[in-house]
């Protein structure tokens, strides 16, 4: 390879050819920068004395920085000066990602490249490009080095700035903010004295009997509940909401979800796919639960072809006949739920207590009200007739029990983590 100072030397000898116009002058010049590109090629030292290692790197979310760093060390005598390119895919956002290094023989030093992901899944690097100058730093020799480098970027969580508010509510539902809501749950707490509108069938007549005064049980809600969390990766969560598509959504409500229920000691499970089960997290511990989702989510993506939901509803089935929130996080779009999702609701609605969580799009609703002239009333007749059949369906799937909540992006994760709270509260779940 060679360097920009023999494209200089060229344009300065046009600047000589100017003042001596001759030909002799042209040829003279260029053999000689020719001559000098050669002897420092030929003086330049080889790259091959020069080793690669990488050291590995965290995963990390998208769009949210990162970094890997690159051990070069000079095996040879002679001091080697020259460039490094560390080659990442886009999407890992490898920026700056070329080095200047000088090392003199026998020593080593480490080179890092920010990354910053803007897609998840793992990102990879195949080979790192070298280039070592010659003594004049005219020419120098290149050579690439097999040095794999990997880089999971994990699914986006802009919801999480809900958390604290969610948990600062959930320890009041719970009781370790000495709250308890009496009559309701599943798992005894403690015995009281009775007052009026108490329930006589929470009556303990044993301690009732050595008290010689009415005792009743309070209860609290049953905790260790289980909630199975489906994913469509179909055709229909390809779609975008403005620039981010649906399934990148889905997978933020996902994880606010798992965070709230992992610290409501309730067991969350993870089922993904569309004709067949992609990703399933099932039976993990309850500290495990929300890292081994994440990474599960990291390596989806939509396809395009229908979900089959009898597979998936079987899925559900075979986990376990346990009564479990089921959430199903998919868009509602009229054709796909009606021929396939509806009589699986169905099915599943009696068994376990069902809700259907999808993203709506705020654009449909800014179409349908913008009517100044001919072109846009027939967009908002368009508009309207959608948001009729969603809402269509939406009532459809509530007359089989099943909860719907049908949200822009912005709101779904907030309004599914308040839905299960209220749950909790009233003791449901």
């Amino acid at each position: 390879m060679i360097t920009g100072r023999p494209v200089l030397a060229m344009l300065v000898g046009v600047a000589a050819c100017v003042v001596w116009p001759s030909w002799t002058t042209a040829v003279w010049w260029t053999a000689a920068v020719l001559l000098v590109v050669l002897v420092d090629l030929l003086l330049a030292p080889s790259p091959r004395a020069i080793t690669i290692e990488r050291e590995p790197s965290a995963p990390v979310r998208v769009d949210e920085p990162s970094e890997t760093s690159l051990l070069v060390t000079n095996t040879g005598r002679r001091r080697r000066r020259g460039m490094l390119r560390d080659a990442w895919q886009p999407s890992a956002g490898a920026s700056p990602n070329r080095h200047r290094f000088a090392l003199p023989g026998g020593e080593r030093t480490r080179l890092t490249t920010p990354l910053l992901p803007t897609r998840r899944g793992d990102l990879v690097c195949r080979r790192v490009t070298i280039r070592v100058w010659g003594p004049l730093g005219f020419a120098g020799r290149q050579l690439g080095f097999d040095s794999p480098g990997t880089l999971r970027a994990l699914p986006a969580f802009p919801s999480r700035r809900h958390l604290p508010s969610r948990l600062a509510r959930l320890q009041q539902l719970d009781g370790r903010a000495l709250t308890r809501t009496r009559g309701q749950g599943t798992e005894f707490d403690s015995l009281r004295d009775w007052v009026d509108g108490d329930d006589v069938r929470s009556i303990d007549w044993r301690a009732t009997a050595r008290r010689q005064d009415v005792v009743v049980r309070t209860w609290r809600p049953e905790r260790d509940r289980r909630i199975m969390i489906v994913l469509d990766t179909s055709r229909v969560s390809a779609g975008r909401v403005g620039s981010v598509p649906r399934l990148d959504t889905a997978m933020d409500a996902v994880q606010l979800l798992s965070a709230l229920a992992v610290r409501a000691g309730d067991r969350v499970d993870l089922l993904a796919g569309d004709r067949e089960v992609l990703a399933a997290v099932k039976g993990v511990q309850r500290g495990d639960a929300l890292p081994r989702i994440t990474h599960a989510m990291s390596q989806l993506e939509p396809s395009l072809v229908e979900a089959d939901w009898t597979r998936l509803a079987a899925a559900v089935s075979a986990a376990g006949r346990r009564f479990s929130l089921v959430v199903l996080l998919t868009p509602l779009e009229p054709a796909a739920v009606e021929e396939s999702l509806a009589p699986t609701l169905e099915v599943l609605a009696r068994q376990h207590r069902v809700l259907v969580a999808s993203v709506s799009d705020d654009e449909l609703v800014a179409l349908r009200d913008h009517r100044d002239d001919a072109r846009e009333v027939y967009r908002a007749a368009a508009a309207e007739d959608t948001l009729a059949r969603r809402q269509r369906v939406a009532l459809g799937l509530q007359q089989l029990g099943v909860t719907v909540l049908d949200e822009p992006p912005a709101r779904l994760p907030v309004v599914l983590a308040d839905h299960y709270l209220a749950l909790k509260s009233r003791g449901l779940l």
